[in-house]
């Protein structure tokens, strides 16, 4: 599917390169009776102290990526405690999605060589920040970047304005992809530092498309950022419909909508009507609702794949909503 989304790409005359920044959390244990674990240390962001496990198994985990052709490009430690990211160098997408479902098995493998755990689940913890695949996104005709224009005022092609165009317009359409599991939806929340609307922005982290800034004399730079995919998500699937959005906006033509320099995580829903922000689902039921009626999906993954993806989603979705959960029984049981 990835392999078709590509192919399109290259009839139109681009290369479609990827960097994503995975992120996951370091455990001390991985209960399987519904208790919360705990984090593997107690760092902060950006936390280079060398006395826990997080710093020991970074570098491990890193040196072993590089022995397997993977080029890594940053790792740190994340904003939560037990928190980590590993940034991929950007590669082609297809060798992209293959390269972060190697790093998935590395990871967990170095983990457990140094006396933890590690999962890609996107929110583990109800008080703590959700792991996100905040993934650069940029398209090349040859050796020239495709998103890149001197005399725009913000430096951006007009190919990249209806790049985004195609994300956003078709952002509700492709959540179900990007953000596969019922628990997904528990980090795309106001305050989260995910995004919750079909916006774009400059240094705007509340938004769903941000452009990273670059130096003015590095033009090969220019790209785009999508911050609603989770670590959790396939990334063969994501690139493949978040592709197939943007295309559908250089070859429709798209207009790119003014710029949201909100918080949008700050305004409420009358004040994101109004600026005509459109709301990412809430949840997975509501992205696969949305998800079912799309043709640029159904078109992206197939028809087989596409009915597959819906009734194996619907599955989980419903078992989870006939699940009675521990805040029901705290919250309703005592009084109700």
């Amino acid at each position: 599917m990835l392999r078709r989304a590509l192919a399109k790409a290259a009839d139109m005359g681009f290369t479609f390169y990827t960097h994503p920044e995975i992120e996951f959390f370091l455990l001390k244990d991985l209960p399987t009776d519904g208790t919360a674990p705990e984090p593997a240390d107690t760092g902060g962001y950006f936390d280079l102290s060398t006395h826990n496990v997080a710093h020991d198994f970074r570098r491990e985990a890193v040196f072993a990526l590089e022995a397997m052709g993977i080029s890594v490009e940053f790792s740190h430690h994340e904003v939560a405690p037990g928190q980590q990211e590993i940034d991929l160098r950007y590669a082609d997408a297809l060798s992209m999605a293959d390269n972060i479902m190697t790093l998935r098995h590395v990871v967990r493998e170095v983990a457990l060589g140094q006396g933890v755990h590690a999962t890609f689940m996107p929110k583990p913890f109800t008080e703590l920040a959700g792991s996100a695949m905040h993934t650069h996104f940029s398209l090349f005709e040859g050796d020239r970047n495709a998103f890149y224009d001197a005399a725009d005022p913000i430096r951006l092609s007009t190919t990249a304005k209806q790049f985004i165009a195609g994300l956003l317009t078709h952002a509700r359409e492709v959540t179900a992809v990007t953000n596969q599991t019922v628990n997904s939806y528990r980090r795309l929340l106001a305050g989260t530092e995910a995004p919750t609307a079909a916006t774009w922005g400059r240094a705007n982290r509340s938004a769903l498309v941000r452009l990273p800034e670059y130096k003015p004399s590095k033009a090969q730079s220019a790209r785009v950022e999508v911050r609603s995919p989770d670590s959790a998500c396939n990334p063969y699937l994501t690139f493949a419909v978040l592709l197939a959005a943007g295309l559908k906006g250089i070859e429709k033509g798209y207009e790119l909508p003014p710029e949201a320099e909100d918080d949008v995580w700050s305004l409420t829903d009358t004040e994101r009507r109004a600026a005509g922000y459109e709301d990412l689902p809430v949840s997975l039921g509501e992205a696969l609702t949305a998800m079912q009626s799309s043709e640029l999906v159904a078109e992206t993954l197939g028809e087989h794949v596409f009915e597959f993806f819906l009734r194996n989603k619907w599955e989980e979705f419903n078992s989870y909503r006939r699940n009675v959960t521990p805040f029901e029984l705290q919250r309703y049981l005592p009084g109700l």
